[in-house]
């Protein structure tokens, strides 16, 4: 959520920021907005000052026998009630449409995020491993021997329609084996805190991480009034709402694995094959709570977190800024990190981590105590996965699918796998 104060400061710096998204400008309607507000409000305290004044005179004129300047300023009471009441409740009405119109503005970028229109305009800032290359024509997922066994869509669109699938036998072992890998290299040498989180949450919640109200449709509500979580980023970060946090704890470092649930409002007709878009599925999340000054490279070493696990699992990836045009509603910079993926002859997006700047903190009201004293300010936060586990195993599968439908797995999961590193042809891991 934007300050309305830098806003006034400089709205034409505002506007150029928002063209830089490709946005008309709006300052002058959120000013007007303003405005009005700040008037009624000068205005009632005007009217509430008079009022005052006025109730102090009756007694005198009472007392005086006066009375008609008793019923004159009897009646000027009752008249600046009456305006105070209409003033509130115009500065009120002013207030929540300013709000309102403040909530529908996405954050502004950097200034060195790349302007452009859409994926086509993102910047590659990085890049590891070599595709893979086979003496076959290498195959999606979901049509490797081995996996098809374990990766069950009819049943599941049983269950639950389409967009869904039930995972068994070694599929189901490998990709919690996958899970609790990237949970482990979190905590134990990446410093992050591990959470177990709600994946219901109230409105205040969304709203404060910048789900609603704009993006109501890409969740799923239940009929009580629970959100069901896109991913553990709101309830990660919305754990310090309305808290003024000790500098010298800073940055918070968290980490969750949670179900997360999205409605996929507006991509129907894209990625139904497979498992690459559910509606369910499950993420290994990173949030940071840092320190204004700390934000940027706070979103490098959150970056490399994620590149670090694709790496310790051999994956080859590519990671791009998203452009001013691809860039998500809530973030100032975003660094997209896209893992190769054999079946499809192409990089698709693991992980996407950004930093909000202040936006999601002002929404919520998070701020932080200097160390050295004064007034507490906002706090930044940022978040990114690492990683969304489905697709990990996707990209692990295709990777290293063999000629004959079996699957080598990387040794870094032998830990977690009891060191049966083969996927059969048959489904079976040995």
């Amino acid at each position: 959520m934007h300050d309305i104060r830098t806003i006034r400061d400089d709205p034409a710096a505002f506007d150029a920021a928002l063209a830089r998204r490709g946005l008309a400008s709006v300052s002058a309607d959120l000013l007007a907005l303003d405005e009005t507000r700040r008037r009624a409000i000068t205005g009632a305290e005007a009217a509430l000052a008079d009022r005052n004044a006025a109730s102090k005179q009756v007694g005198a004129a009472k007392a005086a026998g006066d009375d008609a300047e008793f019923e004159r300023l009897r009646g000027l009471v009752a008249a600046k009630k009456d305006e105070i009441a209409t003033l509130e409740d115009e500065a009120r009405k002013a207030d929540e449409a300013l709000r309102a119109a403040l909530l529908e503005i996405p954050n502004l970028p950097d200034a060195d995020v790349p302007v452009g229109k859409d994926e086509a305009d993102n910047v590659e800032i990085a890049r590891w491993g070599e595709p893979a290359t086979f003496d076959f024509a290498p195959k999606e997922h979901f049509e490797i021997a081995g996996v098809i066994p374990g990766m069950d869509f009819e049943t599941a669109a049983k269950l639950s329609g389409s967009r869904f699938v039930l995972l068994r036998g070694a599929v189901a072992r490998i990709h919690r084996a996958l899970a609790q890998f990237m949970l482990d290299t979190h905590v134990a040498e990446n410093g992050l805190m591990e959470h177990m989180t709600p994946v219901l949450v109230r409105d205040d919640a969304m709203l404060g991480t910048d789900k609603l109200p704009k993006f109501g449709d890409d969740s799923f509500l239940t009929r009580e009034g629970y959100w069901l979580i896109p991913t553990s980023e709101v309830t990660l970060t919305y754990s310090v709402a309305g808290d003024v946090l000790d500098e010298a704890g800073l940055p918070r470092r968290m980490v969750a694995h949670t179900l997360c649930f999205r409605s996929e409002a507006g991509s129907a007709g894209r990625d139904t094959a497979g498992m690459l878009r559910q509606h369910q599925f499950e993420k290994v999340e990173m949030v940071s709570v840092t320190h204004p000054d700390r934000s940027r490279a706070e979103l490098d070493r959150m970056t490399r977190c994620a590149e670090g696990i694709l790496e310790r699992l051999g994956l080859p990836y590519r990671t791009v800024v998203l452009c001013t045009g691809d860039m998500g509603f809530g973030a100032r910079r975003t660094h997209d990190i896209e893992v190769w993926l054999p079946g499809q002859g192409t990089y698709r997006e693991i992980s996407s981590c950004s930093t909000t700047g202040d936006f999601q903190a002002r929404r919520m009201n998070a701020r932080f105590r200097p160390a050295g004293g004064g007034k507490p300010d906002y706090v930044h936060t940022l978040n990114g996965s690492g990683l969304a586990v489905g697709r990990c195993l996707i990209a692990m599968l295709e990777n290293g699918q063999r000629a004959d439908g079996s699957v080598a797995l990387p040794e870094v999961l032998g830990p977690w796998l009891g060191g049966r590193l083969t996927l059969t042809a048959e489904g079976e891991l040995v």
